[in-house]
Formats: structure tokens, sequence, C-alpha cells
């Protein structure tokens, strides 16, 4: 079987073996960008009108035949054809179907190159505020599960090993903040996207004399790209987004392997709501964390797409080749699970229970080992000298199977004689976090700081 492409009747008899035209054909994934490729084509065609390439009156035919394509897109009642190999020679070959031959002269002066890349970054740049819009509301999850659990202290964790208690409001924050980072990477990632490659042709440029600048403006772009060779094979911008969805995913990541194992009995910190739970076929009593676990999955994806992408660009000379039609696959699908697992995460956080006496419950005494350095430190000793100390009534509490807080005062005496009957005092968990009182801490004091910080942040992306 063999298929005639929009392209057939030229240097090449376009008679292509069936399994070159699937290889060939990219519809089923870039006629996402239809709306797109339908707003590029209207720019060009009144730019290259303007050029004295298209009369008034072609000018218009055009322009009424695309806008109906626009609307057979919106209401799906555009017919695709076993010869459109993309969606670019999709709306061409319907334009033609609408208004005859001079459906043909739209692509004048114009390339695939330019047209395809001029789309994509189209998209990008559309998509991205949605994403955009995506984090902010689950920021707004994390920030409000930092209000509701404000006083709840649990043990903050180094090596995943018990390190310092914290305030659960100041580890829920830690993700807000990560996630900052990612909205102001994802703004970053547009801002790359905002150059035009329309009017670059092939490689060369345009032999008409289009007015680029004006080009851009019309279609929303800060500027037109300034060298044409490097304009049709730029996917710079492809890979700052692949980056941005898997530093998302990373962090997701990250926050769901921790949950997930606060979830666990050997923790109990927090239960997950039943609608991001799963159970067992074979055992009754599982309660799953899928939600978080498939969010930790998608993760290795994510990553695994911007590996691909720069896999396949490290490999190319210059100008466009056909390898980087894979290009649109894996934003497309970094885009979907990336807007998935951000409306997952949200539900987990705002559905999910916090148990806050289990939370203070599992603290081990040894957390406040520091804060026992810190005690000997304001009596004169030198810090090092302080956690050798310590580190000597950590292991006699081990030795003797007590807590740290558990060690009487004549053994801290015989450790050594800073220690007083006030050390017990240094065993308060409440102590220990408002101690933690510089910018940026775990007191309570500065975790509302925190808060009013980024409550004027979610203000201002409002």
């Amino acid at each position: 079987m063999t298929e005639k492409a929009l392209w057939s009747g030229g240097r090449l008899d376009s008679v292509l073996d069936i399994s070159m035209t699937k290889l060939n054909q990219s519809l089923d994934i870039d006629k996402r960008m239809a709306q797109e490729d339908v707003r590029g084509s209207i720019a060009w065609a009144r730019a290259i009108c303007d050029a004295g390439v298209l009369s008034e009156t072609e000018f218009t035919q055009i322009r009424d035949g695309l806008e109906r394509i626009s609307e057979e897109l919106s209401n799906n009642s555009f017919v695709y054809r076993s010869t459109d190999e993309d969606i670019h020679t999709a709306v061409e070959r319907r334009l033609t179907e609408l208004i005859g031959p001079n459906g043909g002269k739209l692509h004048t002066g114009r390339s695939r190159n330019d047209q395809v890349v001029t789309d994509f970054r189209l998209w990008i740049k559309n998509a991205g505020s949605g994403l955009s819009a995506q984090i902010v509301e689950l920021q707004k999850a994390f920030l409000e599960r930092a209000r509701t659990d404000l006083d709840i202290i649990l043990s903050g964790y180094t090596h995943f090993q018990q390190a310092q208690p914290i305030l659960l409001s100041h580890w829920w924050l830690s993700h807000f903040w990560a996630l900052e980072r990612d909205k102001q990477r994802l703004k970053e990632t547009i801002h790359g996207a905002d150059s035009l490659p329309l009017g670059c042709g092939a490689l060369a440029g345009t032999a008409y004399p289009v007015d680029r600048f004006k080009l851009a403006a019309e279609l929303g772009f800060a500027s037109p790209a300034p060298n044409s060779l490097d304009s049709v094979s730029d996917r710079d911008f492809v890979c700052d987004f692949l980056y941005w969805a898997s530093m998302l995913g990373m962090h997701l990541s990250r926050c769901a392997e921790a949950l997930i194992l606060y979830s666990t009995m050997e923790f109990g910190y927090i239960t997950l709501d039943d609608q991001f739970s799963t159970g067992s076929s074979l055992m009754p009593q599982k309660k799953n964390p899928d939600s978080l676990e498939l969010i930790r999955g998608k993760s290795g994806g994510l990553t695994g797409r911007l590996c691909a992408m720069l896999t396949t660009l490290k490999g190319l000379p210059s100008a466009y080749d056909k390898d980087l039609q894979d290009d649109k696959m894996l934003v497309f699908g970094a885009a979907d699970t990336a807007g998935l697992v951000m409306a997952v995460m949200s539900g987990v956080l705002k559905t999910l229970t916090v148990h806050p006496e289990q939370c203070r419950r599992k603290i081990n005494t040894q957390a406040l080992a520091t804060d026992v350095a810190d005690y000997l430190v304001k009596k004169g000793m030198p810090f090092r000298e302080a956690h050798h100390v310590v580190g000597k009534a950590v292991k006699l509490a081990e030795t003797k199977g007590i807590d740290l807080a558990e060690i009487p005062l004549a053994g801290w005496q015989e450790i050594s004689p800073l220690f007083d009957a006030n050390i017990t005092e240094i065993f308060s968990l409440e102590a220990a976090i408002s101690r933690r009182c510089s910018w940026g801490g775990t007191s309570r004091e500065q975790v509302l700081k925190q808060i009013a910080l980024a409550e004027k942040i979610i203000e201002s992306a409002d």
C-alpha cells in the first residue's frame, strides 16, 4: 500500500513504503498545535501581503479560509486525511479545498522548518501559562497545610535518620519554596521561547521583503530570531522546558517519598484519604499510597525525556534535521505528566490527615543532642569540645538503653562538671523549636514570617 503526500510531484515521485509513511507521519502528535498553526499562517499571509506577494483580495480569502479551519478545529468537525503528514500539511490541504488554488500561495517564502518551530514556540508559551497557574494552586495547598499544621512538631531528618525537631509547617513550606523555584524556572523557559523563527525559511531566510519585526509583534513574540540558520534548529527552549518538567517531577518525587514513609505503620505521621489510595488484589488489609508512588515513578519518565532530547541534539550538525520531529512528543508528554502529578499531589495534600501525637511520640531525645552541645557552649566550652562531650553522653544513653533525657544529673556531671540541674530544661521540644529563631529557621515566629512571605507571593501570582 502506498500513500501520496502533499509535497508529491517534483524531485521525488513521492511514493512511500507504508512503513516509511507511518514513521514519517507526526499528525497524531503535532495536531495539538493546530490552532497555533492557523494563527501563525494568518500572520504569515498578512506579512507576505504587505510584502506584495498577495493582493488584499487574496489575503482576505486566505484569512477567511483559515478562520473557518479554526472553527472546524474548535468544534471537532475538521477531517484529517491519510495523506496529511502533519498538522501543517493538513491545514494547507484543507485551505486549498476551501478556497482553491490560491491556498497554495500561503506557503510562499515559508518552509515547514520555520513554520513548525514557530507553532511549537507559540504552544509552549500558551501551555506555560496554564502550567504556571497549576504550580500556584499546588503552592496554595502546601501553604494551607502550613497554616493548619502550625504547632505540630515532628523530627526533621538528614540521611533519613532523626536529626533535629522541626515544625511540620516548616517542612510543608520547604516544598513551597522548591515549587517557587520551579515557577520561576518555567517563567524563564517561556522567556527563552519568545523569539520568532517565522521568516527564516528553510535555513537561509526568506527571499521576500517580509517585515519580521512586525510579524513578531503580531504573534506576540518579543523579537524575531537574528540568525536564520540557528533559528530553525534551535531547540534550547525544548530542553529548558523538559529540564523544568524534570525538576518539578524530582521535587514532587522527593515529597512523595517522604509522605509514603510517613504514612506507614512504622511512622504513622499521616493517613492518606481513600480517594488517593488503592487496595491489594490479594491482601484485604492493605491501603496502598499509589497516588504518591505514581508521582514518584513519573519523575523518572520526565528525566528520561530530557535525556532523550539532549541525546538527539548532540549529533545534529546545523539547520533542520528530521530527528527533531520527536521533540513535540517529548514536550507534550512532559506537559501532560507535569499537569497530572501536580493535580494529584494537590488532592493528596488537601485530604490527608496528620496525627500530631504520633509525630511527637516518635521523636527520640537524641534529636536534642545539638541543643545540649549549645548548652555547654554558652558556659564557655568550645563547640568542637562540646560536640565530643555530648557524643559521650549519647553513647552512655545507648549503652544503658535509656533516652538521652533520662541520664541522671550525676551521670551528666561525670561527663562534664559544666552540667547542672537545669540540663533538664534542654529537653523541651517547644524550647528547642523556639531556639531556631534566625531568619528561615523553624521557630514559630519565623515560620509565621515564612507564611506571610508565601502569602504575598501567592497574592502577586493571582
